[in-house]
């Protein structure tokens, strides 16, 4: 690069519809040279009650809440028709910002987002506020059931998938009438503010989005607490997740939470060996395994075991790791030196357990990138069910790999962890694999496919994966409360049917 860091982006918060700048800064680091190329703000506990000020103030003031859930959608697809028309550029920043490859940042940060905010801004136009409830009491009552924004929504949002997320987050929000505080992670905050920016360019109100960066131990935990904050949308990992529900109890906020995952990935003895194997690859290897729902445990049967690594590993010679903006690179970095190391660590633990390092494992030569934090796709093979790989979230480019013999005994390995965001299972025989997928403790199951996270379907996690879902039908219902409302017309004429009711003054006369 031909400038400084001192010539290179500032980026700022966006608070009240304007961009806020503070006295203290922080360094951007591409992932793929270990080099900076950006400055941020970094905001402090100050700044994150101006966010929450101005969503309350904007929410009070109702000029986005009381609108029409269609008015609310158009401001919906102006943001997306604006993201899809930017799309080159911003698919450009995500992967210098998260090291992730240009094919996968055009999905992450361009086609997946805008078709997630084209959905919510149909449910936006569909809603029904207001439902009545039909055949209700006497012909003179009546009632409704109706639904309302909460208030002042936050969301914190993840570096591997930072724009999707903040949509997941955001729009959601938006769309069913709140206003709404963001808290990217400090490595990659650009989705966000672009998302604020385009939100304002398209006519949302100022204040109903707002977008803090800075640290998650000062920031992130101080909304959290907010005693203003009515619901907290988290995606990030499982541990993290624990301490956001104890800062939330304080005030009975309401929490949706998107955690950790360790998902096992079944293959069945009739499965098609060359797409199962292509299909354990994509699953495990995406984004350099940084997704939640990877497919991080892969489950052989005895019978196809030995062939089926020996393939995989042949598939995996093929991937081609290098500069994430070359449209032919297959594999970028992880995200940081400090996520390489525990990567690295997790594989050493295993081995010392006992486990065999089939491949990989090690930092690759990476022309002109050598400064970077690569690691080479892993695959550890003779892994047992207690031992810390086939337990911990490693995220990274790490298959742990392991036998069953009976279609049961693969049930049982794969619902023996503590989570449950996603499974799934290679076969030929559609029954057979239903049969299974019915009895995998997983909020999403994948039967011959992984990472189909379509927009048409909710997302969450079973046990410590999480609580709440994402997308679907459903998706602004997290973010609404409901109201019961009924009412009876009858002046009296009708008689009531609160006989236990009525009959307790003259139970206590008598007593008396």
């Amino acid at each position: 690069m031909s400038t400084t860091i001192e010539d290179s982006p500032h980026y700022c918060m966006f608070i009240d519809g304007r961009s806020v700048d503070s006295s203290d800064r922080y360094r951007l680091i591409n992932p793929a040279t270990n080099a900076p190329f950006a400055t941020c703000a970094k905001g402090s506990e100050v700044d994150a009650d101006s966010a929450v000020a101005a969503a309350k103030r904007s929410f009070q003031r109702g000029d986005w809440k009381n609108l029409s859930g269609g008015a609310r959608a158009d401001v919906l697809e102006r943001v997306a028709d604006a993201l899809e028309a930017n799309g080159d550029d911003i698919a450009r920043t995500a992967s210098i910002e998260n090291g992730a490859p240009i094919r996968v940042s055009r999905g992450f940060a361009v086609d997946t987002p805008v078709a997630h905010i084209r959905h919510f801004a149909r449910l936006a136009r569909d809603a029904d506020q207001e439902t009545p409830v039909p055949e209700f009491g006497t012909s003179a009552q009546t009632a409704f059931i109706r639904k309302e924004p909460i208030g002042v929504c936050v969301g914190i949002v993840p570096w591997n998938a930072p724009l999707t997320i903040a949509v997941w987050k955001a729009v959601p929000a938006l769309a069913a009438g709140n206003s709404v505080v963001l808290k990217p992670d400090e490595k990659t905050p650009i989705g966000a503010l672009a998302l604020a920016e385009l939100f304002h360019a398209a006519g949302l109100p100022s204040g109903c989005l707002n977008v803090v960066t800075g640290d998650g131990e000062s920031v992130g935990a101080h909304l959290v607490s907010h005693p203003d904050v009515r619901m907290v949308s988290f995606t990030g990992s499982t541990a993290v997740g624990k301490q956001i529900m104890r800062r939330a109890a304080d005030d009975i906020t309401r929490v949706a939470l998107e955690l950790g995952g360790k998902s096992a990935n079944i293959v069945l003895d009739d499965a098609a060996l060359d797409d199962a194997v292509d299909g354990a690859v994509w699953a495990f290897m995406l984004h350099a395994g940084q997704t939640c729902e990877s497919g991080t445990r892969l489950l052989l049967p005895d019978s196809l075991h030995d062939r089926f690594v020996e393939r995989l590993i042949e598939r995996l010679r093929t991937i081609k790791i290098g500069n994430p903006l070359d449209p032919a690179t297959d594999m970028g970095p992880v995200i940081s030196e400090s996520q390489r190391s525990q990567i690295r660590g997790h594989i050493e633990s295993g081995v010392a357990e006992g486990v065999t390092l089939a491949y990989g494992g090690t930092i690759p030569e990476v022309s002109d990138f050598g400064d970077g934090f690569w690691l080479s796709p892993t695959v550890l093979t003779d892994v047992e069910p207690h031992m810390s790989v086939a337990n911990h979230e490693i995220f990274g480019p790490v298959l742990v790999v392991m036998r069953y013999s009976t279609d049961q005994e693969a049930i049982d390995l794969a619902n023996a962890s503590m989570y449950g965001l996603a499974a799934g299972v290679w076969s030929t025989d559609s029954e057979r694999a239903l049969g299974v997928a019915r009895q995998l403790e997983a909020g999403s199951v994948w039967i011959n496919d992984w990472h189909n996270m379509t927009y048409h379907l909710p997302y969450g996690g079973y046990k410590q994966s999480g609580l709440g879902r994402e997308l679907g039908e459903t998706a602004l219902d997290e973010f609404m409360e409901v109201k019961a409302i009924t009412m009876d017309s009858s002046g009296g004429a009708e008689p009531r049917s609160f006989a236990g009711v009525l009959s307790t003054p003259r139970t206590i006369q008598q007593t008396g």
